[in-house]
């Protein structure tokens, strides 16, 4: 898909966000004096809008560094607010690369359940395979039937081997058999797909360790990234969710997927604040093409509407 087939799917997926935001905008500022009253409804819409306090007083505070007391429309609001919002984001757009020195680069997927883990995991492969790469794909949900069925499709789809075990197999011996048999075979890259019962944070948290401790008895230096995949549809739940996975692994970046089912896009700024860790891609949709590297300007363009 061209990159502006892309940018238009974006911000067709950013629409509702669009709407929340965009809309809160035009609503406060026709034409107005940028005066405290102004700033302040424009805060209220930005934290609605679920950018978080933290960005919102940011670019109130840019805001009134560059504009205050200036008469403004809401066009020359959204086009400012669309570069305050870009400069928070643009140091975390960082596309997520393969480490040619490790053969597989082992990539750790992990995040609740319900997040789009599986389906990420399939389109990466996709990506990595359209680009001639050889992925690997290792079932390690191995609790839910319907995971490792689906990374089984994807296989199929995009010629990757599936490394799978018996239901409730022990995750952390499929990803050791897994790397053993990569390195044999060649494969640039190796991607484990893991469970996410956070109803159970301790018995998560010791499986996760494990898979790590025992990949790394082939490779001390796997796993080479460790992606969180987030829904944007639990708006400030992420938050929350990037706080708990760090506490159990080193998360190394973050995949945010539907946000084309999302008011809530805004979550991805607030993530940026919060935590600084990149944000490699954004999901808009099912297919394949639907997720792509994270671009900080075309993002906050279409968020606000522009």
């Amino acid at each position: 898909m061209a990159l502006g087939g892309f940018f238009s799917r974006l911000k067709e997926g950013l629409s509702r966000s669009t709407q929340k935001l965009g809309g809160g905008i035009t609503a406060v500022f026709v034409r107005r004096r940028l005066d405290d009253a102004a700033l302040d409804e424009l805060e209220e819409v930005l934290i609605g809008a679920d950018l978080g306090t933290e960005a919102a007083a940011r670019v109130i505070a840019a805001f009134r560094r560059s504009r205050f007391g200036k008469e403004v429309t809401d066009q020359e609001v959204k086009e400012a607010l669309a570069e305050e919002i870009a400069a928070i984001l643009r140091p975390v757009a960082r596309p997520l690369e393969l480490d040619p020195a490790h053969r597989p680069h082992v990539v750790l997927v992990v995040g609740v359940n319900g997040t789009g883990k599986t389906t990420t995991i399939g389109k990466l492969a996709q990506l990595w395979h359209e680009q001639g790469r050889r992925p690997m794909l290792v079932a390690g949900d191995t609790f839910r039937a319907a995971a490792v069925e689906q990374l089984q499709i994807w296989g199929q789809r995009t010629s990757c081997p599936v490394v799978a075990g018996a239901p409730e197999a022990d995750a952390a011996g499929l990803a050791f058999d897994a790397l053993g048999r990569a390195r044999t075979d060649g494969n640039d890259v190796l991607l484990v797909d893991t469970a996410g019962r956070l109803h159970n944070k301790s018995v998560l948290m010791d499986e996760l360790a494990k898979i790590i401790r025992v990949m790394r008895k082939q490779d001390p230096t796997a796993p080479h990234s460790v992606l969180l995949v987030l829904d944007a549809t639990t708006g400030q739940n992420a938050i929350q969710q990037v706080k708990v996975f760090k506490e159990m692994v080193a998360v190394t970046g973050l995949i945010v997927t539907k946000l084309d089912g999302s008011a809530r896009g805004g979550i991805v700024v607030a993530l940026a604040e919060s935590f600084g860790l990149p944000v490699h891609a954004v999901g808009v949709g099912e297919q394949a093409a639907d997720l792509r590297p994270f671009d900080a300007t075309d993002f906050a363009r279409g968020l606000v509407g522009l």
